[in-house]
């Protein structure tokens, strides 16, 4: 199974509070400058790294010396706040050494519950790992409430590899990985090297909340592990105090734990798109464009020839054929409006008839599920 990650393009890597910050005492610029090294190196060698990173509350507080995490929001929030601007800052000066460009990206779990929000994001993000920038991701907890009394990273993490269709879920802790029970109290416990993550027999294995820094602990992310295996992605537990942590990974060395999903990405997904959607129209495609989604291709507007039914941009559409059969099924990159513009139209003018273009394919094969 290590092989799998050997073998990852797209990773996502999260990076702990306790880890960020050296457990509270400030920002460890040491440690981003030596996330920022690997992550170079991985670019280098062709892979595409978003960063997912806590830090911005407990950065925050040292930086408003307060030793103890409060419980009122609207102090969480100043903190996430004022933490936010160093954070940041420390993240594109580490990376701008290497010749990496950095974004800041600042998500809440209600802007990928949300379909339209959940394309816009996926499209800045997918666009900004084509470009060679890392983005640097975080809960926007400034703006919100729950994702700070019940959020977490760990999800989150899970979240964006979902979003961005990684391959690959890296979560440095400061942990070595999962044991069979808390190292900390019982001597005996042995680190897992690797199963399967929707395997319900870790979550009794991890223990409770982590430090007084960090908000979840061990059972957040075997959660997330299990969330991220719904779109197919493997998930790493290492501690991110071992040498060269994030490429020894990458290159598939054994280190921490790894909980591997049962599917590929693409299965999980085209199972979800078989099993899960609720049809919102209909586009009638000609015989040309029928021969090319039977063979694997995407749905480009020149074979569109109707719209049926009022649609957003990112619903759940069936492709059928002159005769009523359908072909396929997938999720619409453009409105019910935007697709009749469109519609028999070279993607050549999709922006000149829209004034933008955001992909070039009505349906994109890999959202597509065949009947």
């Amino acid at each position: 199974m290590r092989e799998k990650i050997r073998n990852a393009r797209r990773l996502v890597v999260k990076v702990g509070s306790a880890l960020v910050t050296n457990n509270g005492a400030g920002l460890d610029h040491a440690a981003l400058d030596d996330w920022a090294r690997q992550i170079a190196v991985l670019r280098s060698n062709g892979r595409e790294v978003a960063l997912v990173s806590s830090g911005a509350i407990a950065a925050g507080m040292q930086r408003l010396d307060w030793t103890k995490r409060p419980q009122e929001m609207h102090k969480l929030q100043a903190a996430a706040a004022v933490g936010q601007m160093g954070l940041v800052e420390a993240y594109e000066k580490a990376f701008s050494r290497h010749g990496l460009q950095t974004a800041q990206i600042l998500l809440t779990h209600a802007d990928l519950a949300n379909r339209t929000r959940y394309l816009n994001a996926r499209s800045t993000l997918t666009t900004l790992l084509g470009l060679g920038v890392i983005p640097i991701i975080n809960e926007n907890d400034t703006v919100v409430t729950d994702e700070i009394k019940f959020g977490d990273n760990d999800t989150l993490g899970a979240l964006v590899a979902n979003l961005i269709e990684a391959e690959t879920l890296i979560i440095l802790t400061d942990q070595n990985g999962l044991y069979t029970a808390d190292p900390r109290k019982d001597p005996a416990a042995s680190l897992i090297g690797e199963g399967r993550a929707e395997d319900p027999v870790y979550e009794s294995m991890a223990g409770g909340a982590g430090s007084g820094i960090s908000k979840g602990g061990m059972i957040t992310k075997i959660k997330a592990a299990q969330r991220a295996a719904r779109s197919g992605a493997h998930t790493c537990i290492a501690s991110g105090r071992e040498t060269n942590p994030l490429l020894r990974i990458a290159a598939g060395e054994p280190v921490g734990t790894l909980l591997y999903a049962s599917s590929s990405p693409l299965q999980a997904r085209k199972q979800w798109l078989a099993d899960h959607l609720q049809l919102a129209g209909d586009l009638v495609i000609d015989d040309g464009a029928v021969t090319a989604l039977k063979n694997g291709r995407s749905l480009l507007p020149v074979g569109l020839i109707e719209v049926r039914g009022d649609f957003r941009r990112g619903a759940a559409v069936a492709c059928r054929s002159i005769t009523g059969e359908e072909v396929a099924r997938g999720l619409v990159n453009y409105s019910a409006s935007e697709c009749r513009r469109i519609a028999r139209k070279p993607t050549s003018e999709i922006e000149k008839l829209l004034g933008y273009i955001d992909e070039p394919e009505l349906i994109h094969r890999n959202n597509m599920i065949g009947r």
